[in-house]
């Protein structure tokens, strides 16, 4: 009788402390009857009857709890497609390689760049003048 007691009160407790998240989570909208701090203390000092009476009335109800079951056939979710995340989007996949593709021709242009004037500048210490003919263009 005691372990059931001890379920119990954990449960209890369990349910205080989802009701508090939920109080102290929900957006000043969602909250029905009372301030959130009424609402806290009620939760606070009374933990069953105070966590089941947030669930109940405290709270303004889900718009999927309002609906029905989400998903449904005649649900609007399964009409409408779901939002993609970037990366399964091939566009957000193609303009991350793309930019990458341009940050790369960008450096490799900068190093021929750098490259040119170190050989230009190593021809003027030893006397040669700069060929610009014989230099690959990319």
């Amino acid at each position: 009788m005691a372990r059931l007691y001890v379920l119990l009160f954990l449960a209890q407790i369990v349910l205080a402390v989802c009701a508090l998240i939920s109080c102290l989570s929900a957006e000043e909208g969602q909250i029905r009857a009372l301030p959130r701090i009424a609402w806290v203390l009620i939760i606070l000092f009374f933990p069953l009857v105070g966590s089941i009476a947030w669930f109940v009335a405290g709270r303004e109800p889900s718009s999927a709890a309002r609906k029905g079951w989400p998903g449904g056939a005649g649900s609007p979710e399964r009409q409408r497609p779901r939002p993609v995340a970037p990366d399964d989007d091939p566009e957000f996949l193609r303009s991350v390689q793309d930019r990458a593709k341009q940050q790369d021709q960008e450096l490799f242009r900068r190093w021929e760049e750098d490259l040119r004037r170190r050989e230009d500048d190593l021809r003027r210490r030893d006397g040669e003048t700069p060929r610009e003919g014989d230099r690959p263009e990319v």
